[in-house]
Order: structure tokens, then sequence, then C-alpha cells
């Protein structure tokens, strides 16, 4: 006899849905989320047996209705695993790596069975499409274009043997590369200017505004706040490869153009006329502003790149997650702040992997031509760059040895050719002043690669091996001793970004051992890769890890955090499909995000920071002091920064002044040479500086001698103020 079902038989099923959600994976999809383990009865020939199916039926759709949150709880004792173990990584007295280490790696297990229940796993990369006017895409670049460029290229770099830009290799030279890139583009259906034309023409112009826009620059807005806040004050000082950077760009804007700095073991050209350029643009003049506003800038474009590589490696969320925790995270904003040209390194490589991934996905031309250009312009912009064509290299391997390249690899290896030759013509200014002067070149590298400058200290496969487990361990441990560009020996990464990342990475893995996409296995590797400029610092291994020489590693980082804590919202969302648990994953996003934010804001703006202060001279007080005496005594010819060992860098000083042409240190064998002059006179002495102060005295009895009082610790000197001793010359 056939019965309704009762409480008990309802119980049962919720146990067995229960336990079936622990011992076999979930199923995408809001059925496999809502299913009922109720029996309900074939409907049959008996009236009594229908009616009973439709009573069945009505308590399923019932019990349908009330939604239960099935919780993924291996996504969040994985989590919680991670979070922990990157918790007792944290700087303390007498911290131990074995508790993080076995705590990472229960997270690692925890995560993978996670995965294997279908709670935890990254979002599907895009798949390969094919881009616009595909019979155009599978055309020879033109032959007469690319002789012409290479004709045009020649001719340039035959010019650039003065190792000076001039008007006349400068037009061959931009005339060869709008040739090369003319002779590989593929132009669109419409124009920009027939676009413009049609978009003028139109009737109505209508501007659309979306709440995922709206987040977009919400999160972007955050970024600029925590890259521009107290940007003039963090950090506060310049230290002396501040003065030779501007006094380098004093040289472009005095017309000396070089291709090639060679001051100071010689560097690229790019941010020299950048930042010329944003002196004249913004009238910054030549001070310590200007260099921090051109790398600022580059750090913000940066996350945009980041944001639209997120979208080609999973969707759009992941764009925004992973430009987010790059946007306030303190190893990126202390490197663009600091004015030299360590935000180079990411910001053109994010650029050029961006077209060169879109070109392999979507199968176009002119994106490998736009990935060429940006590789050229790293190469110009900073020496690790230079690990970059390797990469590109590596990828293109990879691609072609995965199944993705199926169908393409010829019109790949089109663009490849694209991208390597029209970075060449990039770099023709910087290849023939290689060819002249390859020593200069390659004196930073060889001097940290080998014994050039220093022995090294011991073998090099030790001292390599050492070196590349210190690199990759610095996201969650221990982040160097190089105090200028950090919060020395704490992990690179805040909290909550570290143990995403180490998530990220475990997932990563498994996604590519179960769908071999070549991206995958890329990005893992291009970690190590990107480090290389630190890690081959074998010479000097107390200089790695090296925050600014493996700067390009904030791309995949950050991407990789981006991903997992996409995957970990879509597993939150998968166990409801409904409204409730959408607000529930963005809200725990938003948590992270938060204690990610409070952390690097304390980084930034109070650990380094202070520690900045502490190491770094206060040649901006002693500059505003020698501004303040030129103004009243209508001169600084006459203001001095005594030379003393490991003290202030007196071209700072009169930088901070408003005079970087000048450099007005003396030495105390040289005070004697001060007499002749009758105008007022101000000395500038080192706090432990007796000598020269006792010195002073015994030529000028009538000086006076004060103690400045800094606004930072320990950072007090001495002034030995002259007055005017005689009748001052008519002029």
């Amino acid at each position: 006899m056939n019965q309704e079902p009762s409480i008990l038989d309802y119980v049962k099923s919720q146990w067995r849905r229960w336990t079936r959600r622990i011992l076999r994976p979930f199923v995408s999809g809001a059925d496999s989320q809502e299913e009922l383990f109720i029996q309900i009865p074939k409907p049959g020939i008996d009236l009594q047996l229908e009616k009973q199916y439709a009573d069945a039926k009505d308590t399923a759709a019932a019990i349908k209705s009330v939604r239960t949150f099935a919780v993924p709880w291996l996504l969040f004792l994985a989590l919680a695993l991670a979070l922990i173990a990157q918790y007792t990584f944290e700087p303390r007295p007498n911290r131990s790596e074995w508790a993080g280490a076995i705590l990472y790696l229960a997270a690692a297990v925890v995560s993978i069975w996670s995965n294997r229940r279908g709670e935890l796993g990254l979002a599907p990369i895009p798949g390969e499409i094919e881009g616009h006017d595909l019979e155009k895409q599978k055309k020879a670049p033109s032959s007469f274009l690319f002789i012409s460029s290479l004709v045009l290229g020649l001719m340039a770099f035959i010019g650039f043997g003065g190792d000076k830009f001039n008007k006349a290799n400068l037009t061959l030279w931009l005339a060869a590369i709008w040739m090369l890139c003319w002779a590989f583009w593929i132009p669109p259906s419409k124009n920009l200017f027939n676009r413009a034309l049609e978009f003028l023409g139109r009737a109505e112009w209508r501007i659309r505004v979306t709440r995922w826009g709206l987040l977009v620059l919400a999160a972007f807005a955050i970024s600029v706040f925590f890259r521009t806040y107290m940007l003039s004050e963090v950090p506060s000082q310049m230290i002396s490869d501040h003065a030779e950077k501007l006094w380098d760009v004093r040289d472009v804007l005095n017309g000396d153009t070089s291709v090639y700095f060679a001051r100071n073991t010689g560097r690229e050209f790019f941010q020299f006329y950048f930042t010329a350029g944003i002196i004249l643009l913004f009238k910054t003049g030549l001070q310590f502003i200007s260099l921090k506003i051109g790398n600022v800038t580059a750090g913000l474009v940066t996350l945009i790149f980041i944001y639209l590589l997120g979208k080609e490696m999973g969707n759009k969320r992941v764009g925004l997650l992973a430009m987010a925790f790059a946007g306030i995270a303190y190893w990126p904003n202390v490197i663009s702040r600091f004015g030299l040209r360590f935000p180079f390194y990411p910001v053109f490589y994010a650029a050029a992997l961006y077209y060169f991934v879109r070109g392999l996905r979507t199968r176009t031309r002119n994106d490998f031509i736009i990935s060429g250009l940006m590789l050229g312009l790293g190469l110009n912009g900073y020496s690790p760059y230079r690990v970059v064509p390797m990469l590109l290299v590596i990828a293109f391997v990879l691609y072609l040895l995965h199944r993705q390249s199926e169908g393409f690899r010829s019109r790949a290896g089109w663009g490849m050719l694209a991208v390597v030759v029209i970075s060449f013509f990039i770099c023709l200014p910087l290849l023939r002043y290689t060819v002249n002067h390859p020593a200069v070149v390659a004196e930073r590298t060889m001097t940290r690669l080998t014994g050039q400058e220093h022995p090294l200290p011991g073998p090099v496969w030790q001292i390599f091996l050492s070196n590349l487990w210190h690199g990759l361990t610095m996201f969650s441990w221990d982040d160097g001793e190089v105090w200028v560009l950090s919060v020395t020996h704490r992990p690179v990464l805040d909290l909550f970004s570290a143990a995403l990342f180490h998530l990220g990475v475990v997932l990563m893995v498994i996604r590519y051992v179960r769908q071999r996409h070549w991206l995958d296995l890329f990005t893992i590797l291009s970690i190590p890769v990107m480090m290389l400029p630190s890690i081959l610092s074998l010479a000097f291994p107390g200089e790695n890890p090296s925050l600014n020489r493996s700067a390009g590693a904030i791309v995949p980082v950050f991407l990789i955090i981006g991903l997992v804590l996409d995957a970990i919202m879509t597993g939150l969302e998968k166990a409801a499909s409904n409204a409730s648990s959408r607000r529930f994953a963005w809200v725990l996003a938003l948590c992270l995000f938060t204690g990610a934010s409070f952390q690097n804001y304390d980084l930034v703006f109070n650990q380094y920071r202070k520690s900045f202060d502490a190491g770094t001279w206060n040649t901006s007080e002693m500059g505003l002091l020698v501004e303040n005496f030129g103004h009243i005594t209508g001169s600084v010819d006459t203001a001095w920064l005594v030379g003393y060992p490991y003290w202030a860098d007196s071209r700072l000083v009169m930088i901070n002044a408003g005079y970087p042409d000048r450099d007005n240190a003396i030495w105390p064998n040289h005070f004697v040479d001060t007499l002749p002059d009758p105008r007022p006179k101000l000395f500038l002495i080192n706090i432990a500086d007796t000598t020269s102060v006792d010195a002073l005295k015994a030529l000028y009895p009538e000086g006076t001698l004060s103690r400045f009082q800094s606004k930072y610790p320990g950072r007090d000197f001495l002034t030995f103020f002259v007055p005017q001793t005689g009748n001052l010359p008519t002029p």
C-alpha cells in the first residue's frame, strides 16, 4: 500500500543529500544544487497514484521554495588554514617557519580536496576565437613596406652613431617604425576617422553607465588614493640616485639629447624624456615630485592592464579583483612612489603580455604589433626588463606545444615575427649605443652577475639556488634588507594577499594538470623568470630579494590572487544559487579586501615612512634652509654643505633649494678660500664633525654656531653663520 512521505522520510532525504555533498563533487547548475531526495511515485493509470504523484510534486516544490545554504566547508577550511599559516609568518620575535609551512601544506591538501568536490576551482580561460576580417588576417605582410622600413631602419641605425637624438636620425627612426607597423597592420573594416564621423553624425549620443562600470571605477579610485596620498611625504627624501636622475633630466632640458645616459653605471632613456615632458607640461621643476608623478602614472596604467589581463585569463571579476588588490598593495605602491625607473618594468610587461596573449587568443595580428611596440619601449625603460623578450619566447614555445595552437601555428609565427622585428626597431638607438659602448651597457648587469666588481662569495650554483629560494619565499616570509624600498624582513605581500596567492598557485597547478592550457603553465613559470634580475645578483646576494628588480612579478602574482578570490566567490555562489549567496560572496571578498587595505596602509604610511625617514638624511630641510638664506642675503653662492663621510649629498641640498644645476659641497681644507668673500656665509655641518667646527671658529671668530632641530628623529645638524665682514663690492 502506498503511503505519503513522512517527516522521517524527509529527514532521511536531507541526511542523504548532505552526505552526498561531502562524498561527491558539486555539479554546476541550479538543479543539482536543489535536488530533493523524495521518493516520488511515477504516475500510472490508477487515479489514486496520480493524486499521490501530484501531492508529492507539490511537497517537492514547497521544499525547493525554502532554499537551504549548503556550506562549502572545505573551501572555508582551506582559506582559514592559509590565513592562519600566513599569520604565523608575520614579523614577530623568534618566528618559526615550520608551523606556517605545515599549515600551508594542510591548506594545499584541503584545497585539492575542495577542488575535487567542485567547491573550489578557477574560472575557465576564455577560448580561442577568430578575430575580425579572417581573410585579411591570413595575408602576408606588405613586402614593399617591410623592405622600405629595413632601409630606413639601417639609415637610422647609422645615424645614431653619435649617441644623440637629432632631427635626422629621429625622423628616419620614426618613419621606419611607422612603415614597419603598417606593413604588418590589418586595417579594420571601418577606420578610426570613419567611426568618428559616424559617431558625430548621430542625432542622439548616449552614455551608458552600468553598476559594473561604477564598481570598476570605485576600485580604481581607491587605488589612486593609495598611490597619491601623501605623495610628497612618502618617501620624504631623495637619495643620491635621484640626484643622478634629475641631473640627467636637466641635461635633456638643456638640449643634451642622449640615447643612453652613462652617468651612474648607465641608464636607458625613457624616464628622462618622460620626466622632462612632465616638467614642461605641469611646470613642476627639477624636483622629486616630477619623478614621482611620472612613476605613479606608470603604476596606475599597470593596473589597467592587470584588469585587462584578468579578463583574458578568466573573466571581468578576476580582472577587477586583481586590479583592486594590486592597487592597494605596498610592494607596487612603494616602487611607484620612489621616483626611479622601477615601475616601467611591470607597466610595459603587462602591456606587452596583454596584447601578446590577446593576439594568440583572438588570432588578430594587430595585437602582436602593439605587443612589439610595448616590448621595445620597455627595453628602453629599465635594465631588468631585458628578461621579457626571453619570457615571451617561452610563452610562444609553450603555446605551440599545447593544443590551443592547433590550426593557428603558422599565423602565430607571423605574429611572433612582428613582435620581434618591431621591438628590434624600437630599440635601434639602444642597440647602436651598445655596439659603440658594450661595456657601459653591460656594466650594471655584469657587476651583479660576475666577480667583476666584487668576488663571488661562494660557488655559483649554491648562490643561485639560495637566491632562488629567498626570492620565491619573499611573498610570505622575507622581502630582504633593501630598506630604501621596503619594510625589511617581512613578507612582501600582506597577510590576506599572501594566503590567496599560495592557494592560487595550487589551484593553477591543478587546472593545468586537468586542462593543459599553456597560459596556466606560463603564468607559474613567469614568476621566477621575472625575478631573475634579482635572483642573479650572485656577487651581492644581500641585494636579493630586491623589490625593484623583481617588480615584473607583480603582474602574475596579483593575477593569481584575483583568480583564486574569484574561485572562492564562485564556490560560495554555487553552494546556493540565490541572491543571498551572491551577496555573501561579495561581503567575504570585501572583508578580505578591507583587511588587506588596512594592513597595506599601515605598511606604507606608517612602517615604511618611519623606517625610510630614519635611514635617510634630511636634505629637504637643509635645502629649505639654504633657500631661505638666499632670499635673505640675495644669493646662495656663500651657502655650503661641509663634506663628511657618509653624510648628506650636497647635490640634493641644492636641488631642494631650487638650484639643481649647482653643487655647494666644501671640504675643510678649502675653508680658507672663503675668506676673501665679504658676503654673509652659511655652513651646514654634521653634528659629529667637531673638527670642522673648530676650524671655522678659528677662521671666523665672529661666527655663530647653532643646532638645527629636525622634525626627523636623529637628524639634527649644525649651522655656522658668518655675518658680512666688510663692504660688498659694487655690482
